[in-house]
């Protein structure tokens, strides 16, 4: 019996070195993690896209992103099908409660909405929060309408019908672009308000950021709301807004950058939608990755708990040397700062992760 009780002894240490230098750990977790997982919004797709393949040259670690919408995103986190979920529109108190645990938000950039057309020659357009309201509202539907012929003096503008192009799915870039219209549009608010999801009184819908961005490329007439990555790469033109201020302000990622400079709260949860300030421009936006505070879930493993909160703090640090090169503005530095306490606030079982 001695000698069974050594050689079980010694079977179960073997079996303990063969699972450490296998990158095991004896409770099953992997201590090496080579790939994460995350999904939701399409507005940030260009630079997650670049990010993630940056960051896996450098550690090694893949991250497999799939764009499917914020909604889609947060659903997916829900299910916890995924490391992390992406959204451009923060979680309301409900939705949050809905998820059953405490949600994270850490912002990885700041990007405009642009207003893009199709009209031949491609004029330089102004519009205003009341004309754009209304164009989506279905109430303006020519193009030389005089509301837009007035912020366009000297501009020859086609009697030719405007079709509004809007997206289809649950959308974080709806939620900032209908959250603007409720905030400059008394009309729009009491009509159709803001949300990932609205009932469009006008238009045709598309399937994210690329299908909105094709649909208007594709329709004579058109106009559509898409994040500012996907009209430069496609070289589409797109309105100066007037803002709060009531200056027109081109979207770029020094008038992105400067809606941001307001006070921002703890947990960097806030829309920056109509910025007061002089240079803002009016549908800027913060993108949140969204992650559970509490990791040891439904088998995770501390390994995978770990390598998340290397990743997050990648991003807000060497990461951002990428966001301006895609037209993304760079988090200001008191954002950084706050997102990188959220991510240390993270914990695996009750315990900060190592």
């Amino acid at each position: 019996m001695k000698m069974f009780g050594r050689l079980s002894l010694v079977v179960a240490t073997l079996l303990v070195i063969t699972l450490i230098a296998s990158g095991c750990s004896p409770k099953g977790g992997s201590t090496t993690v080579k790939e994460l997982s995350g999904a939701g919004a399409t507005f940030p797709y260009p630079l997650y896209s670049k990010m993630f393949d940056t960051y896996a040259s450098a550690t090694g670690v893949r991250v497999n992103y799939n764009s499917i919408g914020s909604g889609g995103g947060i659903k997916a986190l829900t299910d916890k099908t995924v490391d992390f979920g992406a959204s451009d529109a923060f979680l309301t108190d409900q939705e949050e409660a809905a998820m059953g645990a405490p949600v994270l938000h850490i912002p990885t950039c700041i990007g405009a909405v642009v207003l893009s057309y199709n009209l031949d020659g491609n004029p330089a357009l102004k519009l205003d929060g009341t004309v754009t309201a209304n164009i989506f509202l279905g109430k303006v539907v020519k193009w030389n309408d005089p509301e837009i012929s007035a912020l366009n003096p000297g501009v020859s503008l086609p009697d030719l019908a405007i079709t509004v192009v809007h997206r289809s799915d649950g959308s974080g870039t709806t939620s900032i672009f209908t959250s603007y219209l409720a905030a400059v549009s008394p009309s729009w608010k009491s009509a159709v308000g803001a949300g990932k999801s609205v009932s469009w009184p006008a238009g045709v819908g598309g399937k994210g950021n690329d299908g909105v961005a094709g649909m208007i490329s594709q329709t004579k007439g058109s106009i559509g709301y898409i994040e500012l990555v996907y009209a430069v790469q496609s070289s589409m033109p797109f309105a100066s807004l007037k803002n709060a201020s009531g200056t027109f302000v081109t979207p770029s990622l020094a008038s992105s950058a400067a809606a941001a400079a307001v006070s921002l709260p703890d947990n960097l949860r806030i829309m920056i939608v109509n910025s007061p300030g002089k240079d803002a421009y009016p549908i800027s936006a913060f993108t949140w990755i969204l992650v559970y505070k509490e990791q040891n879930y439904t088998g995770r493993t501390l390994a995978q708990a770990q390598a998340l909160k290397k990743l997050l703090t990648w991003m807000l640090a060497d990461g951002q040397s990428i966001n301006e090169g895609l037209s993304y503005a760079k988090l200001p530095a008191s954002a950084v700062t706050k997102a990188l306490a959220l991510i240390n606030s993270m914990t695996y079982g009750g315990t900060t992760i190592p």
